[in-house]
C-alpha cells in the first residue's frame, strides 16, 4: 500500500482537477511507460505520459469489459490506433487485471499483462511486444502500429456490431449494444486510410464509434506544422461526425462529460479532439520530439517522477490502491454486466434456440452443420465460364446457409460477381443488410473486413486484382492477426485485355503468396472453384484470397479427369500420362486448360505428360513429403508451369532443369487471345519447352 506521504506528494505535484486517487492512478501509469520503454532501452514513453489521464478516464468511466472474461461478445472493444504508446495499453490492462485466455478462449491461471510482463517490454516471446498484437495478449482487440489501421479496423468493428444487434435482438432482448473506442494520433489522421474510414463511418451514422485523437501536435521530425495543417474539426464535421474537444487532458471532468456525450450520440460517429502533451512532466523533453520514440533517460526519468510527487529510484511501481480502484469501478462493472447479459442469453437460448445457435458458431468460429451441403457442382462445358461467374455462384449457395457471410466490394459487385441475391444493402437505415457498398475504398475495405471479422463475423472484400495494391496493408495485418477473412479479386491477369496494363495484374500473385499465413488460390475451372470456396471457408485461423479471371474458361469433364476435391491439398495430378511420365505441365487458373491441350500433343507425340493442377501453392507446401512427392515426383525434372504472372517463385516447383511459361513484364492494351499470342503463353510454347 502507498504511504500518506507519497499520496500527499502526488497530490502537490498534479493539476488540481485531479482527484489524488487518480492522481495515483495516472502517474502509475506514466511511470511504468518510462521505465518499461528504459528496460527495454527502445520505445515510445511520450504518448503514454500524454495520454495517461484519456486513458484512465476511459477505463474508469466508459468501458464496459469483464477483465476476468475479455472474450465477452458484447464487451465495448478499445483499439489502440497509435500502437507505439503501446505502453499505455499494457499498462492499463496490468492495473485491470484482465485474465490471460488460451487459444480456445479459457482463462488460464494468470494475468495478460503482469508486471514481470511489463518488465519483459518488447522481449522474446513477452506478451508485450512492441506494438500491440492480437492473439498474443488477452484485452488487445487488433493488432496496431502501421499507423491509420487500428481506427480503419474500428470502423469495421462497429460496422459488425450494428448488424449483430440487427439480427440477434429481439424485444426483451437487447444481446448486442456494445460501443468501439479508439485512440488515435496526428500520425493516423495524417494517412490516407484515416479519411476513407472516417467517410464511411458518417456515412453509416455508426453512433456506436468514437475515436480519441491524442492532438499532441508532434511528430518524429518535428512539430506537426511541418506539414499537417488542416483544420481536423471541419474535416470531420464534414464527413458528418459529431466533434468534441477537451483543451486539456489532464481535465478529468471535461473528460468524463465528453465521453458521456458520445455515448448519447447515437445516430453519427464522434471524434474527440484532446490536447495532450507528449511526455507530460518531463523537464527537459516534454512537447518535444525526443520524447517519442527513444527512452527518456535514468537522469530524465527521476527529474520527471520528481515532478510527480514520485520516489525517483523507484521502478515499476503499483501502488495497491490503483489496481483496487480499478477493480470497484472498471472490473465490478464489467463483470456485473457479463453476468446481467449471461442471464439474458440463457433466457434468450429457450424462446430463440436456433439465433442462439448461430451466435454459438460466431463466438467459436465454426459453421453450421450441413452448411456446404447445396454447393454446386458444374457440368462439363466446353465454353464455360469465367471463375468470377462461378464464383459468384458459389458464394450465394454459402451466403443461404451461413447468415453471417456479410461482405461486398470497392465500387465493383457487378463485375466481381459478389453480391448476394435477396439481401439488402448495408446503410444507416439497415445496418442488418449483407451487401456492403464499400465504394472506391479498397484500403478501407479491407480493414474494415478485418474489424468485421475480429467480431466474429464472416467478412469477404472484393476488387480487381490489380488493386490489392491499394489494400495491402491491411490484407497484411490481417494475415498477422490469422482472420478468417475472405478476399475475392478478379479480373487476374492478361486475360482481362483492353483495359491494359494499369489494370493487369502481373507480380500479384507472386508477392501475395509471400505473405505468410495468407492461402492464395487461383481455381483452373469452376468445378474448382467450389472447392477453393469450399477451402477458404474451412479455414476459419486465416485469410483466404480467391483470385478469378474475367474471361470464360471451359468447365473440364471430371469424369476423365481427377475430382476438384483434390485442391484441399493445394496442388494434385489433374490427368496422369498415359505411361510413366517423362514430363509435368503445372496449371493455375486460366492456364490449366492450356495444359491440357499442349499434353494431348506432347502424349501424340510420344511424350508422356501428366498435368498438375496446383491452384493454391501454400497449401500444398504444407503437405507432407510424401504427398508433394506423389504430386512432383524428383526424378522427373522436365517440368513445366503455365502462369499469366510472374515467374518469381516458381523456382520451387519447376527446379533448375524446369521452364516457366508466363509473363514478367507489364501487359498492353489489346484483346486477351491477342495478349497471349504476343507474350507467348500459347500451346505451341508450352510443347516446345516440354519437349
Amino acid at each position: 500500500m502507498i504511504t500518506t506521504t507519497l499520496l500527499d506528494t502526488v497530490k502537490a505535484g498534479t493539476p488540481t482537477s485531479v482527484p489524488t486517487i487518480d492522481a495515483l492512478a495516472i502517474n502509475t501509469i506514466r511511470t511504468l511507460s518510462m521505465d518499461g520503454v528504459q528496460k527495454a532501452k527502445s520505445g515510445h514513453p511520450g504518448a503514454p505520459m500524454g495520454l495517461a489521464p484519456v486513458g484512465w478516464a476511459l477505463f474508469q468511466d466508459a468501458l464496459t469489459f469483464d477483465p476476468d472474461r475479455p472474450d465477452w461478445i458484447n464487451r465495448d472493444r478499445f483499439v489502440l490506433s497509435n500502437g507505439h504508446a503501446s505502453m499505455l495499453l499494457y499498462a492499463l490492462l496490468h492495473l485491470a487485471g484482465v485474465k490471460q485466455l488460451d487459444r480456445l478462449g479459457q482463462p488460464v491461471d494468470d494475468e495478460a499483462v503482469s508486471l514481470d510482463q511489463i518488465k519483459a517490454f518488447r522481449q522474446l516471446g513477452s506478451r508485450t511486444p512492441g506494438h500491440p498484437e492480437f492473439g498474443i495478449t488477452s484485452g488487445v482487440e487488433v493488432t496496431t502500429g502501421p499507423l491509420g489501421q487500428g481506427i480503419a479496423t474500428s470502423v469495421g468493428m462497429a460496422m459488425a456490431e450494428r448488424w449483430l444487434a440487427s439480427r440477434y435482438n429481439r424485444p426483451g432482448f437487447e444481446l448486442i449494444s456494445h460501443r468501439v473506442w479508439a485512440i488515435c494520433g496526428d500520425g493516423c489522421l495524417m494517412e490516407g486510410v484515416s479519411a476513407e474510414a472516417a467517410s464511411m463511418a458518417g456515412h453509416l451514422k455508426l453512433g456506436n464509434l468514437c475515436w480519441i485523437y491524442d492532438s499532441n501536435r508532434i511528430t518524429i521530425e518535428g512539430h506537426t506544422d511541418l506539414a499537417f495543417s488542416e483544420d481536423v474539426r471541419q474535416r470531420f464535421e464534414g464527413h458528418g461526425w459529431n466533434v468534441l474537444h477537451v483543451a486539456d487532458a489532464n481535465d478529468l471532468p471535461s473528460l468524463r462529460v465528453a465521453f458521456t456525450s458520445a455515448r448519447s450520440c447515437t445516430e453519427r460517429p464522434t471524434l474527440i479532439i484532446v490536447n495532450t502533451h507528449i511526455g507530460w512532466g518531463s523537464p527537459k523533453k516534454q512537447d518535444s520530439h525526443a520524447a517519442h520514440g527513444e527512452p527518456l533517460g535514468e537522469d530524465e526519468i527521476k527529474a520527471t517522477k520528481r515532478v510527480y510527487g514520485w520516489p525517483e529510484d523507484a521502478q515499476f511501481l503499483v501502488p495497491g490502491e490503483v489496481r483496487e480502484r480499478m477493480d470497484a469501478i472498471f472490473g465490478a462493472r464489467g463483470r456485473s454486466a457479463h453476468a446481467a447479459w449471461q442471464a439474458r442469453f440463457e433466457a434468450y437460448r429457450a424462446q430463440h434456440p436456433a439465433l442462439a445457435a448461430e451466435l454459438d458458431c460466431i463466438k467459436r468460429r465454426t459453421l453450421p452443420a450441413g452448411w456446404d451441403a447445396a454447393l454446386p457442382s458444374f457440368p462439363t462445358d466446353a465454353k464455360g465460364m469465367a471463375t468470377r461467374v462461378s464464383g459468384g455462384k458459389v458464394l450465394n449457395a454459402i451466403a443461404k446457409s451461413v447468415p453471417w457471410l456479410v461482405g461486398g466490394s470497392a465500387d465493383l459487385a457487378p463485375s466481381t460477381k459478389t453480391l448476394i441475391d435477396g439481401e439488402s444493402g448495408m446503410q444507416a437505415q439497415s445496418p442488418g443488410g449483407r451487401n456492403i457498398h464499400f465504394g472506391v475504398r479498397e484500403f478501407g475495405m479491407a480493414a474494415a473486413c478485418n474489424g468485421m471479422a475480429l467480431t466474429g463475423l464472416r467478412s469477404f472484400g472484393a476488387s480487381f486484382f490489380s488493386f490489392t495494391d491499394y489494400a495491402r496493408p491491411a490484407i497484411r495485418l490481417g494475415a498477422l492477426m490469422d482472420l478468417p477473412v475472405i478476399w475475392v479479386f478478379t479480373h487476374d491477369s492478361i486475360g482481362l485485355g483492353e483495359d491494359g496494363p494499369t489494370h493487369q495484374p502481373v507480380e500479384h500473385l507472386a508477392s501475395l503468396r509471400a505473405m505468410p499465413h495468407l492461402s492464395v488460390w487461383r481455381p483452373g475451372d469452376a468445378n474448382e472453384v467450389t472447392e477453393c470456396w469450399r477451402q477458404a471457408m474451412l479455414n476459419t485461423h486465416g485469410p483466404s484470397m480467391l483470385v478469378l479471371s474475367r474471361q470464360d474458361i471451359p468447365t473440364l469433364d471430371r469424369a476423365t479427369l481427377a475430382p476438384a476435391s483434390g485442391c484441399a491439398r493445394g496442388a494434385y495430378v489433374l490427368r496422369e500420362s498415359s505411361s510413366t511420365p517423362k514430363a509435368i505441365l503445372i496449371g493455375t487458373g486460366t492456364e490449366l486448360t492450356l495444359c491440357l491441350q499442349a499434353a494431348d500433343r506432347l502424349e501424340a507425340s510420344g511424350c508422356p505428360t501428366r498435368v498438375v493442377s496446383m491452384p493454391c501453392t501454400t497449401v500444398f507446401a504444407a503437405q507432407d513429403a510424401a504427398y508433394r512427392e506423389s504430386v512432383l515426383p524428383k526424378a522427373i525434372t522436365r517440368r513445366v508451369a503455365v502462369e499469366a504472372g510472374s515467374s518469381l517463385g516458381w523456382d520451387r516447383w519447376i527446379g533448375s532443369d524446369g521452364t516457366f511459361v508466363g509473363i514478367d513484364d507489364f501487359g498492353a492494351s489489346a484483346p486477351a487471345p491477342v495478349l497471349y499470342a504476343h507474350f507467348g503463353i500459347t500451346v505451341d510454347r508450352i510443347v516446345a519447352a516440354a519437349s
